[in-house]
């Protein structure tokens, strides 16, 4: 199956360390050669990024490793297909609209018998299932709340429900942001870690790379990173529990 990667900041920062050991997972640590895609937030907008070639082979994944793009809110996908050719339109991470700002998705995991009915304005453009689960949960959220987007609780207990639903149709591992909060839902696989004051150094698990995030960091910051299977070698990383949601926000993890 595919891969996620998520990060959520309190400030700003860059991925670069993490989307390089990821990007090698993408077909030379890993077999997940089926394309790849990164969405970044800045302010109202998003920057978008797939391609259907391996991230291993592809140059766009080069530019995004040599490129610091800061965000607070960060999803990355390397794929390997099960549902959907391999072509552009089914490369995570998906975008859209609802109530008026951006929503980035990416799932990993198989959905069987999952035939949702999408009745108004979200529909898919490529042939996957995580394409159409993106697209009925936003159905759902607006039928729920109209117009007018509810608070965090309430929106976080109704992706958590929603999410429990499409999970009993299969594999339901996926990230979800609106850039201000990160949102991960666990079946199978998940990870997180929260670097913050006092920062150390990290080690790649699939590159020969270290970083020292106490000479690139203030005392403020505050860094989350959620990923499929740990990144690095020396750090401790906390597993979800399966059917676990998560709620990120300001680089920290919420309460449930």
């Amino acid at each position: 199956m595919c891969q996620l990667l998520g990060m959520n900041c309190n400030v700003p920062t860059d991925i670069v360390f993490s989307f390089t050991g990821f990007a090698t997972r993408g077909g030379r640590t890993d077999e997940h050669v089926d394309g790849w895609g990164i969405a970044f937030f800045e302010g109202a907008g998003v920057r978008h990024f797939v391609d259907y070639e391996a991230a291993i082979a592809s140059p766009v994944a080069e530019l995004i490793k040599r490129w610091p793009i800061k965000s607070k809110n960060v999803i990355a996908h390397i794929r390997k297909a099960t549902q959907g050719r391999v072509a552009l339109e089914n490369c995570h991470p998906f975008v859209r609209e609802l109530w008026g700002r951006y929503w980035v998705f990416a799932h990993n995991g198989d959905l069987k018998d999952f035939a949702p009915s999408l009745t108004g304005a979200f529909r898919r453009v490529g042939t996957t299932d995580s394409e159409l689960a993106l697209c009925y949960l936003l159905q759902e959220l607006r039928r729920r709340f109209g117009d007018t987007p509810p608070a965090l609780p309430e929106l976080t207990a109704a992706l958590r429900e929603l999410s429990a639903a499409i999970a009993s149709r299969g594999t339901f591992n996926m990230m979800l942001s609106d850039g201000t909060a990160l949102f991960a839902h666990c079946s199978t696989q998940l990870h997180y870690i929260v670097r913050q004051h006092p920062f150390s150094t990290a080690k790649l698990s699939d590159e020969d790379l270290a970083v020292d995030f106490s000479t690139v960091t203030t005392p403020d910051d505050r860094v989350a990173v959620i990923v499929t299977s740990p990144l690095t070698s020396n750090e401790c990383w906390i597993p979800f529990a399966p059917g676990e949601l998560k709620v990120f926000v300001d680089g920290a993890a919420l309460p449930l």
